[in-house]
């Protein structure tokens, strides 16, 4: 039985300052369940009893068979999924990314956790493997985040910094952005390793960012000069750029 306890401890984790307490977050649903099961310690398992009996894997400290009752209270979805989790959340150091060898991506003030799940699911398409982000970044671990990552959040490692002051160290290396004044992304020259920064929904890339930034790239639109959307979707844009990045860089 998942105790209403237990249902309010799940359902308090949709509060950052909680999951902080508690260094714990929330994952639904059997893919992301299993995916996480790979790389993060599961503190805690509720399920419904035919899924237990068929996933002899699902290891966790506490493991509680659950009706869809007791999932439905429980759940952040519309509809109660088989499995809800708990994981404790891990910290990578910084010092593991290799920007001579690596194209990493760079969140400045990503709003939106859809997004910021998006994001992080076009990365592990990519094979983009570490995401560097402001600190006023949409939290990785968040629910909806967590979701919208569909499990790729077990393979891209999410770091939360001073931006400013981390490119300033990095000021050796390629450093791309998107700009209305930028080069034409098709015809740039491009790199297989450095940063890509990608800004905010509202403001885009900061003035502060801007000026650590060495390459500036432009996606146009077509017909180009053509009436069209004021912008593009920070999402759809982040693809866009890595798909070009790693159509010529292979």
């Amino acid at each position: 039985m998942l105790s209403k306890n237990k249902i309010k401890y799940i359902r308090s984790l949709n509060e950052k300052k909680f999951r902080n307490e508690h260094n714990t977050f929330v994952a639904e649903g059997t893919k992301l369940v299993l995916d996480l099961l790979g790389c993060c310690r599961c503190q805690l398992i509720a399920a419904l009893p035919s899924l237990l009996s068929t996933h002899s894997e699902l290891k966790a400290e506490e493991v509680i068979t659950a009706d869809e009752s007791e999932l439905k209270k429980a759940t952040f979805l519309k509809t109660a999924p088989q499995i809800i989790a708990v994981f404790y959340r891990s910290k990578p150091e910084i010092k593991e990314i290799d920007p001579d060898n690596q194209l990493c991506l760079v969140l400045d003030g990503i709003q939106d956790p859809g997004n910021m799940g998006s994001i992080v699911r076009i990365a592990d398409w990519f094979g983009i493997e570490h995401i560097i982000c402001s600190q006023d970044t949409a939290d990785i671990f968040n629910p909806k985040t967590v979701q919208a990552t569909m499990g790729a959040i077990a393979r891209v490692k999410v770091y939360y910094t001073d931006l400013v002051d981390f490119l300033q160290q990095q000021s050796d290396q390629p450093i791309f952005g998107t700009f209305l004044e930028g080069k034409d992304i098709y015809s740039a020259s491009l790199s297989d390793h450095g940063f890509i920064v990608m800004g905010s929904e509202g403001r885009g890339i900061s003035s502060e960012m801007e000026k650590r930034i060495n390459k500036k790239l432009f996606i146009p639109n077509f017909p180009v000069g053509g009436a069209t959307s004021e912008s593009l979707n920070v999402a759809a844009a982040t693809a866009i750029t890595c798909a070009e990045f790693r159509r010529r860089i292979r």
